[in-house]
């Protein structure tokens, strides 16, 4: 998992069919640390809850995502499948915590540290406190590329984000695919039906070539995002590590995404983002455009995009018209979600004296 540090000013994205989302910029806020990866939230009791990690997965809580803290660590009782991060949660009715975890086994290709992850279902009775393992759902079948010189991955399926269909019938999972031949490179997506939550092994299914029929262990994939250049390569061109969330604005599904390129040493050359209405046709998703450009966030943390909703109740994966964007865990900004093409707007004095402030008041990209 990575980490590296940039700085963004007031962006302005429009998309196709006059969805759009613009960003601005407010006080800071500063998750609980440490984050690497996505950072997966829930509710209870009133209380908001918020899983983190670098591989030791923590737990944090508080009245809202402004006033998080009691941090602790979580007992995960699979030694197997350490070090982990649980990067997506949904509770049941129940109050049962279903957690996706990524997962990276060590020195896969012997003392170079690369490794090849893999991806796992778990299920907490006693929110989030301590974490029963319920296996790997989502693992590569292509052979590991020990040569391989985008410095952290061999091979592997990870950096997940699980959203529930509104109709509560399947679990839709969007994930990174870093090996076999490029064309099955970028990131993809695999479902699992709702019925099957407390017994996952062996339900999930991988999208390829236009049916969610492949084995989630071992099975083919079609990128819905596919890489442009293998990251295999020293210079990679892909997007990896989407953030899914169901937006009520717009009542459409919204993913930011990383995009590596085109460099050694996985370089981030910005945030993009896309929107779809049926998550049982990945065709439908529009094609990523630009939120975020490297020049923008060149000295705040640019890795794993995600937005916390703003309303009790709303969280990693639900968010309404107004939410809030981080980047690894620190935001500076809202973004707002509109059906319509919004007009630029005024700028606003620099929040964080350490950031320089903007240099114009928007920019826009229209389809």
């Amino acid at each position: 998992m990575l980490r590296r540090f940039f700085a963004v000013y007031f962006i302005l994205v429009t998309m196709a069919f006059a969805q759009s989302a613009s960003l601005r910029l407010v006080n800071r806020v500063e998750l609980p640390p440490v984050i690497d990866g996505n950072s997966a939230a829930f509710w209870a009791d009133g209380v908001m809850h918020l899983f983190h990690s670098t591989g030791v997965p923590h737990i944090s809580s508080g009245p809202d995502q402004f006033q998080l803290g009691n941090t602790r660590k979580v007992s995960f009782d699979s030694v197997e499948h350490s070090p982990v991060w649980f990067e997506a949660v949904w509770k049941d009715d129940d109050g049962t915590l279903f957690l996706f975890y990524h997962h990276e086994p060590e020195k896969r290709c012997g003392d170079d540290n690369l490794t090849a992850p893999k991806i796992g279902a778990a299920i907490s009775l006693d929110n989030g406190a301590t974490v029963q393992d319920l296996g790997i759902v989502l693992e590569s079948g292509d052979s590991l590329d020990c040569d391989a010189k985008n410095g952290f991955f061999s091979g592997g399926h990870g950096d997940v984000s699980v959203i529930l269909d509104k109709d509560r019938r399947y679990f839709y999972f969007f994930f990174t695919n870093y090996g076999g031949p490029v064309s099955s490179q970028g990131v993809a997506t695999a479902r699992m039906a709702f019925e099957d939550r407390f017994n996952p092994s062996g339900k999930v299914f991988k999208f390829h070539l236009g049916r969610f029929n492949q084995p989630g262990i071992g099975g083919k994939v079609s990128p819905i995002f596919p890489a442009v250049r293998s990251w295999q390569s020293s210079d990679t061109d892909s997007h990896w590590g989407p953030a899914v969330h169901y937006n009520t604005h717009l009542d459409k599904y919204v993913i930011l995404l990383n995009r590596s390129c085109c460099n050694p040493g996985w370089p981030q050359a910005g945030i993009d983002i896309t929107f779809n209405s049926d998550l049982s046709d990945p065709f439908s998703w529009r094609p990523p455009r630009r939120l975020l450009n490297n020049s923008d966030i060149i000295r705040y943390p640019g890795y794993y995009p995600q937005v916390l909703g703003l309303e009790p109740g709303q969280s990693d994966h639900l968010a309404g018209q107004t939410a809030r964007l981080y980047l690894m865990g620190i935001s500076d900004w809202k973004i707002n979600f509109s059906d319509e093409d919004p007009e630029p707007e005024p700028d606003l004095a620099c929040p964080n004296p350490d950031v320089p402030c903007p240099t114009s008041a928007s920019t826009v990209v229209k389809n």
